[in-house]
């Protein structure tokens, strides 16, 4: 997958970092225009203000009084210029104030939304590459505070270019070497500036893994899931260690650029502020007392422009470094936005036919991590069927059903659907076709009802959700609830949220699968939480969806497979064995033995003493 993904180097070039920029540039305008259009007037306003007043109101007013003009002239001149300052600042108020509030909103929303589309439709090995998470958490940081930036730093550049050419012209008529003090700020902002934001990326870069682990621990120290292990165990120590490592490694990072990032910060400010303010007053009071070659009307209006050249060429440059700093974190967010999913969630294809026939696995083939998980496995299911995946830890079984539902492709082989294979299908309609419960499902803080039918819509719900609460056995639970089947799950967003047990929440899961009206039905492992009487009730309700339904399931004690009609028996990813209960006992191979030695703890028998096939 590494060479598939669009993946670019950490360092960019300048070419690759204005592409960056240009991407959220667009991006921005796409989902919410009033941010790109009111940053353009708003740099246009604030550069206005700033070249008008030191290069034309000033030298106007200080010509004037040299000329001895008229208090109605200058009066008039001075009130036109504040009605104009006024309607200025009334529009870049309301902006600030108004539209940039909503639309800043909106565009948080809008890249948030395709950040998690994106996360959404992306393969789920994914998230288990570590590296590919980590730009994915670098992707989400603050991204629309990073385009706004961007948006804002572009029109500042362009604007502001228009305006340091309109007060370089106006300085060069009174001082053609006073030019030279522009240099200062360059060299500031464009040498020393640009390093100092690339040690800051490095940093930032070598820092997220580590506050990736921060930001675990505080997770697991504020949410009620672990509150119990907390007090339980002496867990708190290791995660103290995991916080204390994690922070010392951030605090080797910040040493390992503090000196280089403190002495291009000194250098930037020297050259940017100090050498260019002291320097060019400096000079215009050299001019004016030693040499006498300028007056001292030209010398104030000389000094207002320099000032106003300072700041336009420091603002100037600030958004250069804004662009190209940002430009390298738009990379991330640029990559995985980008990113061709192997498998993407939307991807479209030939419909599958209503009715389950066959789902076969020919010669199928996989691996995790460069280990080989599943070897060469070939079985058939067939509609109205009862199966089931048996085997140790580790022997593939829930691997087998992230295949069956594509949530991973085999290396090599085929499955089949109904004679196809299931990658021609549209991926969606495809996974219709199957109700699964996960062994490690996820409990959403929503009411019973939505957890139940997840974002799915029938008719009379609340009679299907109640329905497949008691076949799922957890029906009286949910109705002792003040709110029934409306009741909130997890204290998260409800105090009075409900907080099940596990095998209560285990119930739940298994409850989405009887909801779901899908010709297969999936359970792994649904049963893991449960006590014997629970667990043979839960059973015997799944037995009776068989009746309509064709049925896979997984599970680790072999007594509630014996009235399947299949046994798949894996080790090592390998189908070993294949049979019913009854064929499998009587070849007396390895189901055999682990099913004896199961029968042989759960009745507490002796070795020797007979146990009932």
């Amino acid at each position: 997958m590494k060479e598939q993904r669009n993946k670019k180097e950490d360092k960019l070039s300048f070419s690759e970092t204005l592409k960056n920029d240009w991407y959220a540039i667009k991006l921005g305008y796409s989902i919410q225009k009033n941010v790109v259009v009111h940053a353009f007037f708003m740099q246009i306003a604030g550069y206005f203000e700033w070249v008008f007043f030191d290069a034309i109101f000033m030298r106007y007013i200080v010509d004037a009084l040299d000329k001895n003009q008229g208090f109605q002239t200058i009066f008039t001149f001075i009130l036109i210029c504040g009605a104009v300052f006024f309607l200025i600042n009334v529009y870049m108020n309301y902006v600030e104030n108004v539209v940039y509030p909503l639309s800043t909103t909106r565009l948080y929303y809008g890249v948030y939304t395709k950040l998690y589309a994106k996360a959404k439709n992306v393969e789920l090995r994914c998230y288990e590459d570590p590296e590919f998470y980590n730009r994915y958490t670098m992707a989400m940081n603050e991204a629309e505070t990073k385009i706004n930036t961007i948006i804002t730093s572009f029109w500042g550049v362009l604007v502001g270019a228009a305006a340091t050419a309109a007060v370089f012209g106006f300085m060069y008529e009174i001082d053609h070497f006073a030019m030279l003090f522009i240099l200062c700020p360059l060299i500031g902002n464009f040498l020393f500036g640009n390093r100092k934001n690339k040690f800051e990326f490095q940093r930032y870069q070598e820092q997220a893994p580590n506050d990736k682990v921060l930001n675990y621990v505080n997770r697991v120290m504020y949410l009620p899931d672990y509150a119990k292990e907390m007090r339980i165990f002496p867990i708190f120590r290791l995660l103290k260690k995991q916080y204390h490592d994690a922070t010392q490694e951030n605090m080797r990072v910040a040493k390992k650029y503090a000196f280089a990032n403190a002495h291009m910060s000194f250098w930037k400010n020297t050259f940017t502020f100090t050498a260019i303010f002291e320097g060019v007053l400096l000079y215009a009071v050299y001019r004016n007392l030693v040499t006498g070659s300028i007056s001292l009307a030209q010398l104030t209006v000389m000094s207002s422009l320099m000032v106003a050249m300072t700041w336009i060429l420091i603002r100037l440059f600030e958004d250069v470094m804004a662009i190209m700093k940002n430009g390298l974190f738009i990379n991330n967010l640029r990559g995985f936005l980008e990113y061709e999913e192997e498998i993407p969630e939307d991807q479209k294809g030939i419909l599958p036919e209503k009715e389950f026939e066959s789902l076969v696995f020919d010669n199928v083939c996989f691996s995790y991590k460069d280990e080989e998980t599943i070897k060469n496995l070939s079985f058939t299911l067939r509609k109205g069927e009862i199966a089931a995946l048996v085997g140790h830890n580790g022997a593939g079984k829930t691997t087998i059903v992230k295949l069956l539902l594509r949530l991973y492709d085999p290396v090599s082989g085929v499955i089949r659907l109904n004679g196809r294979d299931i990658r021609e299908y549209d991926l969606h309609a495809y996974r219709e076709m199957f109700a699964t419960t996960f062994q490690d499902f996820a409990i959403m803080g929503m009411t019973i009802k939505e957890n139940v039918l997840m974002g799915r819509h029938y008719e009379k719900e609340d009679e299907l959700v109640e329905d497949s609460l008691k076949r799922a056995g957890v029906y009286e639970k949910v109705q002792s609830l003040p709110k029934g089947i409306h009741t909130m799950m997890t204290k998260e967003f409800d105090e009075d949220g409900a907080v099940l047990s596990g095998g209560e929440n285990q119930k739940l899961a298994v409850a989405r699968t009887f909801a779901k009206d899908s010709p297969v039905k999936i359970f792994d492992e649904p049963s893991s939480a449960l006590d014997p009487l629970a667990e043979y009730e839960l059973f015997q309700n799944i037995m009776k969806e068989g009746k309509d339904h064709t049925m896979l399931f997984i599970s680790h004690r072999l007594s509630s497979v014996k009235s399947c009609d299949k046994v798949f028996m894996l080790e090592g990813g390998r189908l070993i064995e294949e049979g019913s209960h009854k064929q499998l006992m009587e070849l007396g191979g390895s189901y055999a033995q682990m099913y004896k030695k199961q029968a042989m703890n759960y009745l507490a028998l002796n070795e020797g003493e007979e146990v009932e096939s």
